[in-house]
């Protein structure tokens, strides 16, 4: 049986896999935080992961430590740049929009992966992109419907139109907007989504 710590209680092996965990948090952080660099900076340019592993300075054991696959490894440098990235409830659904799209045309690297990962979760039934997007697509709907809801109590938006469907919109044009934007960078993003304001309004 093994022993335990007088003074808590705790069995000391315990600690040592929670240090250990711990470790393997930060250095995942570490290798996503030097990947996204990257990825900002070309996208993800076909390269395998191997590739990906010389670029941002590991070896290709370690990478695969950590991320089972390429697409693993895609998915979680987008996850990790978006939540750093963050939503502002007090910009409302169309400034959020807004706000998300220019940003990300300051890293068009970011796009490109954006897209390219979701047309590949478009190829098979079940993969890891198709349940990320899946998933993803279904809470940016629901933040951006309870912003509306909250924007028509407060009547700066039309009661009369559903939030449901005007948070797929907003997303459908940002997402496209952005693509567009990918093959001929003079499309104002910001300009164009905000046109979305009037047409919401009472």
């Amino acid at each position: 049986m093994p022993e335990t710590s007088p003074a808590t209680g705790d069995d000391p092996a315990v600690g040592r896999r929670r240090g250990s965990y711990a470790k393997g948090v930060a250095r995942r952080q570490e290798i996503l935080d030097r990947a996204l660099e990257v990825f900002q900076d070309r996208g993800d340019e076909g390269t395998s992961l191997r590739r990906i592993a010389e670029t941002i300075g590991v070896s290709h054991a370690t990478l695969l430590h950590y991320f089972a696959s390429r697409e693993e490894l895609l998915l979680a440098v987008y996850a990790h740049a978006e939540a750093r990235r963050g939503m502002d409830d007090e910009l409302g659904p169309v400034g959020t929009m807004v706000d998300a799209a220019t940003k990300n045309a300051h890293v068009p690297g970011m796009v490109q992966l954006y897209s390219t990962l979701l047309a590949g979760s478009l190829q098979g039934e079940e993969s890891p992109s198709r349940d990320f997007f899946t998933a993803r697509f279904a809470e940016v709907r629901s933040y951006v419907a309870d912003m509306v809801r909250a924007r028509q109590a407060e009547g700066e938006i039309r009661a009369d139109l559903d939030a449901d469907g005007i948070a797929s919109l907003l997303i459908a044009a940002s997402d496209g907007l952005q693509i567009q934007w990918l093959l001929e960078p003079g499309i104002d993003l910001e300009r164009t989504l905000e046109m979305f304001g009037p047409m919401l309004r009472p």
